[in-house]
């Protein structure tokens, strides 16, 4: 049974905040900063904001492009995330609530670290496919999670990504041609109970993490569907940074015109969760039929999804019904300070 992806959607919070301005608080070379991370800027949620509510929007927006499906008919739904507001109590039950897919449906919050979003979509997928299900959903979710002062505080974003998985020829605009993953036991990054921010390795999260795994999930993938660089119209990998994606994808044979429509991380940032299927919906967004797209993520810890997609003669038809994700990241920004985005993410802890 052929199954794909029948409705998807982004959301990109509309308030920014510039790596100079953080620099400028610490006293950091804004330069080398951006030059290290090839990063601008990065999104930021509003105090109204946070996994739900984007993961809500992105839902929605998914719904429109899926033709009209009966939310009712949904039998399934996953939100990954770094970032779920409640310790206990989940995300899912208030999302599926709001999109009206309750109550006959399976609701699941997951974590994996960057990965969890496409977790939640290999699952998603699988329970189509399985027959389990008629339709399900892969929602990958997430808000800025760095501590102030640290590297990851230049990168850290905000976003979310939903996609529909289902089995009709008729509403399917991108078919899963295979998926594949690669894990081990590698602990480049962590946040232990009661710890407000993750701690990181350093550079090691770099060469014995992310490159490794992404490397061995892309090529894996590729010889498993017996597919060269050349033969895909877009890749898009992880993006803890602007440089890291990029570095990835020259190794592994892709060109510059293949990755930058998924290339997102200068202007939004690391979004966690949502950084690889937030760059796929870019892609989606400009994608013809008949194109093959890559999408591999990466989640420390550590492990690799990849999936490939093939576009059907439907993936035009839906592009222009929901908000484009480029225009989310171009359009009515809003440029806070660092003492407004400190107050938004709650940095600000007062004693009693």
């Amino acid at each position: 049974m052929s199954v794909g992806i029948v409705g998807y959607g982004s959301y990109i919070p509309r308030r920014r905040i510039k790596l100079e301005e953080i620099a400028k608080v610490w006293g950091a070379d804004a330069p080398s900063f951006k030059r290290g991370l090839q990063l601008h800027e990065k999104s930021v949620p509003g105090k109204d904001e946070d996994t739900i509510t984007m993961a809500v929007e992105a839902g929605r927006r998914a719904l429109i492009r899926s033709g009209g499906i009966d939310p009712a008919t949904i039998g399934a739904m996953y939100i990954g995330s770094e970032s779920h507001p409640y310790a206990v109590k989940p995300s899912g039950t208030v999302v599926a609530e709001a999109l009206g897919i309750t109550p006959q449906a399976h609701v699941g919050d997951l974590e994996f670290a960057c990965k969890a979003g496409t977790e939640s979509m290999y699952l998603a997928h699988s329970l189509v496919k399985a027959g389990e299900v008629r339709y399900a959903f892969g929602i990958g979710a997430d808000t800025s999670q760095g501590a102030p002062g640290n590297a990851l505080e230049y990168s850290t974003a905000a976003g979310a990504a939903a996609f529909i998985f289902g089995s009709d020829p008729e509403r399917m605009l991108a078919e899963v041609v295979e998926t594949y993953s690669w894990t081990t036991d590698t602990p480049d990054f962590w946040r232990r109970s009661y710890m407000h921010y993750p701690r990181h390795g350093s550079r090691y999260t770099g060469e014995p993490a992310y490159f490794r795994h992404v490397m061995n999930s892309a090529k894996g993938i590729l010889e498993k569907a017996g597919l060269k660089p050349e033969d895909l119209a877009f890749a898009v990998f992880h993006q803890p940074n602007g440089k890291f994606p990029l570095r990835v994808g020259k190794r592994l044979g892709f060109t510059m015109e293949q990755m930058e429509p998924g290339w997102l991380s200068p202007w939004l940032g690391n979004t966690y969760s949502g950084a690889s299927p937030i760059g796929t919906t870019a892609v989606f967004d400009v994608a013809r039929p008949g194109d093959l797209v890559l999408l591999t993520s990466f989640g420390s810890g550590a492990g690799s999804d990849s999936f490939i997609f093939r576009m059907t003669d439907r993936i035009t038809e839906v592009q222009n019904l929901a908000p484009l994700t480029r225009m989310q990241l171009d359009n009515n920004k809003i440029y806070i300070d660092y003492g407004t985005y400190a107050k938004l993410r709650g940095k600000i802890r007062m004693g009693e």
